[in-house]
């Protein structure tokens, strides 16, 4: 990896904690973001791989394993529209115009931007399956003190 993809993957992830604590954002709003952003740039690498004849390594082409999945009360009882109907998209849209952006500024290429989001995505859903209401998904994004 060259010098400048490591300094562009830097940049994105100073960028990326710096704005989810600034806007002391909810768990929901940030794993929504990622998603949001993720299954377009698959889409495009999967076009890309089908053009070129060649694979995806499934680190990239899935979501990696957590050691606990959310539970299925906990599930059951989550109302995708009445949670939707909550959050702060002004919020969402401004992480993801930061990430856009700060991924075309540093040219970073898509693998790079796969491997970062799915990264955030571990974090995330690591957090989702911990949860024990649906109230807890608008608890602030924990990020860890060595992220």
């Amino acid at each position: 990896m060259s010098e400048d993809a490591v300094e562009g993957l830097v940049t994105l992830q100073e960028r990326v904690v710096n704005l989810i604590k600034q806007l002391n954002m909810p768990l929901v709003e940030v794993s929504i973001v990622i998603q949001n952003m993720l299954s377009p740039m698959l889409t495009s690498l999967e076009e890309h791989a089908a053009t070129n004849n060649s694979e995806i390594p499934e680190k990239l082409k899935n979501q990696w394993p957590i050691i606990t999945p959310i539970s299925e009360e906990v599930a059951s009882s989550l109302s995708v529209d009445k949670i939707l109907s909550v959050v702060d998209e002004d919020r969402m849209d401004i992480l993801m115009t930061l990430i856009r952006v700060t991924m075309v500024e540093t040219e970073m290429i898509l693998i790079d931007g796969i491997s970062t989001l799915r990264m955030w995505e571990h974090l995330a859903r690591s957090q989702l399956s911990s949860i024990t209401s649906p109230g807890q998904l608008f608890s602030p994004f924990e990020i860890p003190e060595d992220w």
